[in-house]
C-alpha cells in the first residue's frame, strides 16, 4: 500500500541529511512501519524540487544503517528487522497546555470487547447480515458514473432533497407524522441530531430533563455541552410529568418504547407532557427508536401527531430497520425556533 511521506526542507542545512533525518525519525516513532514502501527517489526528488542524487544519498544512508531494504524492481521499504521499532505507534505522550473539560474524564469511548464474546447481549446492534447489500450496490453503481456532474459537490446542508422527500413520505405513512420535505434534516445519527437540537435551542447552564433510568449516550452528550441534566423518574406509564423540574427548557423522552424498561408512555401522560411544555415554554425531543418493531397490536401514536403547538422534535432511525447508519431530523413547521426537529439514526 502506498504511503505518503511528509518531508519538509527549509534550506538551512544539508538537504540530503535533512531527508535522512526526517525519514529516520518517522521510522523510529512508528509513523513509518515495517514493510511500508518509501516513495521512489525520482518521485520524492520531483516533489521536493531537489536533485535525484540528493534523495538517493539519503536512502543509501538509511540502507547502510539497516533502516530500509531495497528490492530490485520493487522499491525501497522500511526494514522489519528493527528491534523495538516494529510495533511502535506515534508518540501519544506529548501534551500541551490544552485540556478537555472535566466531564470528558467520565466518558468511555470503548465499544468493543477485549476478546470475541460467545454471546453478544449489547442493545442497539442490528444483524448486519440482513443488510440489502445487492440492492445497495446496484443503487450506488447507478449514481457513481462519469456522466453524473455536480453530484460530488456540496449540497443542501439539510440533506439531499429527494431523500428528505422520501423520509417525509415514509414517516407520514408509517407513523402518521405530519411533515414536509423542508421539515426534514438529515444527520449522521441520533447523537448528531440531539447535538444540533441542543445547540440551537439551549445555552450552557440550561436545564434539560431526561428519563431515569434512560439511554446514557444522550445524557453524556448533553453534559458535554454544559447543560444541567436532570433525571426524572419513570413508572409504569412512562415519564412522570409531575416530577419535571420547573426550570427545564427541554425534555428528552422515548415515549413509544422507553429505554431500558420497555413500556410505552400512556396517552394521559403524553397529553400531560404536551400541556406541561406549553405551560413552561419548553421543547420536547421524542426519540421514536424501535417504533416499527413490535410483537403485535396497534402502533403507538407519536407525540408529534398529538402536538398542536409545534414543540415536539421528532427523532427516528433507520439503523435497525435496514441495518443502516443514516438519520434525519424533522423540524416543526409551526414553530420556527424549533427548526431542527429531528428524525435520524443511532
Amino acid at each position: 500500500m502506498r504511503v505518503e511521506v511528509h518531508v519538509s526542507l527549509d534550506g538551512t542545512e544539508d538537504l540530503s541529511a535533512s531527508i535522512y533525518r526526517q525519514l529516520r525519525e518517522a521510522i523510529l516513532d512508528g509513523r513509518l512501519r515495517p514493510r511500508d514502501p518509501l516513495p521512489p527517489t525520482r518521485e520524492l526528488a520531483r516533489r521536493l524540487k531537489v536533485a535525484r542524487g540528493t534523495v538517493t544519498a539519503a536512502y543509501d544512508r538509511l540502507w547502510g544503517e539497516g533502516f530500509v531494504v531495497s528490492r530490485v524492481g520493487a522499491g525501497t521499504f522500511v526494514s522489519d528487522q528493527l528491534p523495538g521499532v516494529a510495533h511502535n505507534a506515534p508518540d501519544r505522550q506529548l501534551r500541551g497546555s490544552l485540556k478537555a473539560r472535566p466531564v470528558w474524564e467520565s466518558v468511555s469511548l470503548a465499544t468493543g470487547f477485549a476478546r470475541e464474546a460467545r454471546y453478544d447481549f449489547r442493545t442497539g446492534l442490528p444483524d448486519t447480515s440482513l443488510f440489502p447489500y445487492d440492492a445497495w450496490r446496484r443503487l450506488m453503481a447507478r449514481h457513481l458514473v462519469p456522466d453524473a456532474p455536480g453530484r460530488g459537490v456540496y449540497g443542501h446542508p439539510a440533506g439531499h432533497p429527494r431523500l428528505r422527500e422520501a423520509i417525509a413520505r415514509h414517516i407520514g405513512v408509517s407513523r402518521g407524522v405530519k411533515a414536509l420535505a423542508e421539515d426534514v434534516v438529515i444527520t449522521s445519527g441520533t447523537q448528531q441530531a440531539l447535538d444540533i437540537v441542543a445547540r440551537v435551542l439551549l445555552q450552557p447552564g440550561d436545564a434539560i430533563a431526561v428519563e431515569a433510568p434512560g439511554y446514557m449516550p444522550p445524557d453524556m452528550l448533553f453534559r458535554s455541552l454544559g447543560l444541567d441534566v436532570r433525571g426524572v423518574r419513570v413508572d409504569r406509564q412512562g415519564l412522570d410529568v409531575a416530577a419535571l423540574p420547573e426550570t427545564a427548557r427541554l425534555v428528552y423522552v422515548t415515549p413509544s418504547h422507553q429505554y431500558p424498561l420497555g413500556m410505552a408512555m400512556s396517552l394521559q401522560r403524553r397529553l400531560a407532557l404536551l400541556a406541561w411544555a406549553d405551560a413552561h415554554n419548553a421543547a420536547i425531543i421524542e426519540d421514536d427508536y424501535d417504533s416499527e418493531f413490535r410483537f403485535g397490536g396497534r402502533p403507538i401514536e407519536p407525540l408529534q401527531t398529538l402536538d398542536r403547538s409545534g414543540r415536539v422534535i421528532y427523532v427516528g432511525s433507520f439503523s435497525k430497520r435496514c441495518c443502516r447508519r443514516y438519520g434525519w431530523a424533522l423540524s416543526s413547521p409551526r414553530r420556527p425556533c424549533a427548526r431542527p426537529s429531528t428524525r435520524q439514526s443511532t
